[in-house]
């Protein structure tokens, strides 16, 4: 069971992870032990609330796919229970960051006087404009 807060957890039913063997460089025992971990987890059939779901899904990232499964590889560490212990913390730490609905933007608007600064610098600029200007053959 991951804990993502002290009345939320993840049940460990709903998380499928499997060995598998890890990709890069390495001797003769990389190819033969399973050291890699895949960690699977499907948004829609989970317990979670339905608007953190509905959060989760509409992430764009990369991890989540179309069907809305969280494909977790973790194949930095040597043993199969570091890299199992940092997919499940990759995990909880994805779904911890849609807890909690984003605040909404206020729109505000610009000053009297920042657009009045704006338009002197546009007025500024433009005046420099032209003097770098080709003159004309009447001037």
């Amino acid at each position: 069971m991951i804990r993502l807060t002290p009345n939320l957890a993840i049940p460990q039913s709903e998380i499928q992870i499997e060995s598998v063997r890890a990709q890069g460089p390495g001797g003769q025992h990389v190819n033969k032990v399973s050291s890699a971990v895949h960690l699977r987890f499907d948004i829609r059939a989970s317990s979670l609330p339905e608007d953190v779901k509905g959060r989760l899904l509409h992430l764009r990232d990369r991890r989540i796919t179309r069907d809305g499964v969280i494909v977790i590889k973790a194949q930095r560490h040597r043993t199969r229970e570091r890299n199992r212990a940092e997919a499940l913390e990759r995990l909880a730490e994805l779904v911890r960051g849609v807890l909690h609905p984003p605040k909404r933007r206020i729109r505000t608007r610009p000053t009297a006087a920042a657009r009045h600064r704006r338009m002197e610098a546009k007025r500024r600029r433009g005046r420099i404009k032209v003097l770098r200007r080709r003159p004309s053959p009447t001037e």
